[in-house]
């Protein structure tokens, strides 16, 4: 199946600012080296509340927004500024499969929600 013009020019649009993101992320950690390990109660606190507001779609209708969109994008930001530092500070050097696929996780829900966001932008 070929995407229409417009579609794949929203996928083009949503893996360039995923890779954005990541990119300019994962340098701000190289290059400050500092430690990210502060970001580990808020990001857990914010995935709980990300699950419950999920959770409460499911159950009462509601559709999630541009707003849910936007604060998913953030919360995996923070993830890539604590996983990367962890990576960098606290992995030893045979876990590097665990640290892959933790960051993929993190890139792929990061992805998922910016396409999201940008289709939401686009049915305006």
């Amino acid at each position: 199946m070929l995407l229409s013009g417009q579609a794949s020019a929203i996928l083009m649009q949503a893996v360039v600012i995923t890779l954005t993101i990541f990119v300019g992320l994962t340098l701000t950690v190289f290059l400050t080296r500092k430690d990210f390990s502060f970001l580990r109660g808020i990001l857990t606190i914010g995935s709980f509340a990300v699950l419950g507001v999920i959770l409460a779609s499911m159950l009462f209708g509601f559709s999630l927004g541009a707003l849910f969109c936007g604060a998913v994008i953030l919360l995996m930001a923070g993830y890539i500024l604590y996983e990367t530092s962890l990576v960098m500070s606290h992995f030893p050097p045979t876990a590097h499969v665990a640290a892959a696929l933790m960051l993929f996780s993190t890139i792929a829900t990061l992805f998922w929600y910016v396409l999201q966001l940008l289709m939401q932008l686009n049915r305006r």
